[in-house]
């Protein structure tokens, strides 16, 4: 069944949702740290006895701060193998934000750890190539504790009881930093294998149609060519042989489209435990959280009506479904099989609850001396397709 582009749309969104969804966590974490961060300065040159209006500019210069590494942080969700640095023209407004902080707060607090860190931050944040971000968060680390060092050497504060924790998550934050970004490394890498995985999949099966179509097609074509031309070289020497070649090439093309359609047919019988297994594993890769209950025995359910049905409630569930949930079951109860297929509701009422795919099912189904009944419920949205058991009938 053709989808619509407006159905494709919806499954690629479906399909990057939970990529995304985790990427806007790293940046919500990092932003959480650097905010943190701000906060435990502020307290701190409170603590100290420091002036409201020193606490309160650093406190709003840090936000602003923390606003602009943002852009730091976008440009990172656009690497890619091929081009992993960053973007110079992008660097420019956040780094310079970054200086201009730790300038203001090292000045008005007097300290340098205040004053190199916003920019040692930033700096871990830009889009490095492979292995110079973890060189470079060891040497801004060793340079933040060597600073830290000097700062508690320098201040004597031993009277600010929150100073430690001001040094240490100063050290730490741009280690915590980059510990986040590895995480989304992972997570992307992993989803760039699996779609990788899914296309070379893909391949491999279309090759295999086409080695299998070669074959069959390769041989009859082969075998009419020589009969073909068996008949031609006798049709004025022999016309009755001649005759015979063309029955037996004709008889040659017979099982050739025979050949085709027994092999169309076996692409098309899939067991219905493996029909379930595919649907189950379509909606997962299109960010719907879906799970499956099979009996036992499912070699005797209608695979004939039964696996179309499959194959069209999942399209309708991703055309149409809210891309939460989905559950489906196939069961057996007093010599009838079940097959029930239960989401979240979406656009289902751009159908009327009855567009052309379940009306197939309903025909397809009725056809076969089974029912389907369609549930509209406010959380949920189901089809139930009920066929008698073939051997009950027997």
């Amino acid at each position: 069944m053709t989808r619509s582009p407006r159905a494709d749309a919806a499954v690629r969104l479906r399909l990057a949702r939970g990529v995304t969804a985790t990427w806007w966590y790293t940046v919500s974490t990092v932003i959480f740290l650097e905010v943190f961060l701000v906060l435990i300065w502020t307290g701190a040159l409170a603590e100290r006895g420091a002036d409201i209006g020193v606490a309160v500019t650093v406190g709003a210069s840090g936000l602003v701060w923390a606003a602009a590494t943002v852009m730091l942080l976008l440009d990172y969700r656009q690497r890619t193998e091929a081009a992993p640095w960053a973007r110079a023209g992008r660097l420019i407004a956040p780094l310079a934000v970054s200086v201009a902080f730790g300038v203001v707060a090292g000045l008005l607090s007097g300290t340098w750890v205040m004053a190199a860190l916003p920019f040692a931050q930033a700096l871990v944040l830009v889009n490095w190539p492979s292995g110079v971000r973890l060189r470079l968060t060891i040497a801004v680390t060793v340079l933040l504790g060597a600073l830290w060092f000097i700062d508690t050497s320098r201040l004597s504060p031993a009277q600010d009881s929150g100073w430690w924790l001001f040094g240490f998550y100063s050290v730490v934050l741009p280690a915590l930093s980059v510990a986040s970004l590895w995480w989304w490394d992972v997570l992307a890498t992993i989803d760039r294998a699996r779609a990788s995985e899914a296309r070379l999949a893909a391949t491999q099966e279309r090759l295999r149609v086409a080695t299998d179509v070669h074959d069959l097609q390769g041989h009859h074509l082969q075998v009419i060519a020589l009969q073909l031309e068996l008949a031609e070289r006798l049709a004025a020497a022999d016309p009755a042989a001649s005759l015979d070649q063309l029955r037996a090439a004709r008889r040659s093309v017979d099982e050739a489209r025979q050949g085709t359609r027994d092999l169309a047919t076996r692409y098309r019988e899939v067991p219905l435990t493996d029909e379930i297994a595919n649907a189950v594993d379509l909606l997962r890769a299109a960010g719907i959280e879906a799970d499956a209950t099979v009996d036992a025995g499912t070699e005797d359910a209608p695979a004939a009506v039964l696996a179309p049905v499959i194959r069209e409630t999942t399209t309708n569930v991703l055309r149409h479904g809210g891309g939460r949930w989905a559950r489906l079951s196939l069961t057996r109860r007093a010599g009838v099989w079940r097959y029930e297929i239960t989401n979240d509701p979406g656009d289902v009422a751009d159908d009327g609850g009855g567009g052309s795919g379940i009306d197939g099912i309903r025909r397809r189904v009725g056809e076969a001396g089974g029912t389907v009944e369609v549930r509209e419920e406010r959380q949920a949205f189901s089809i139930v397709s009920s066929m008698p058991d073939a051997e009950v009938g027997r």
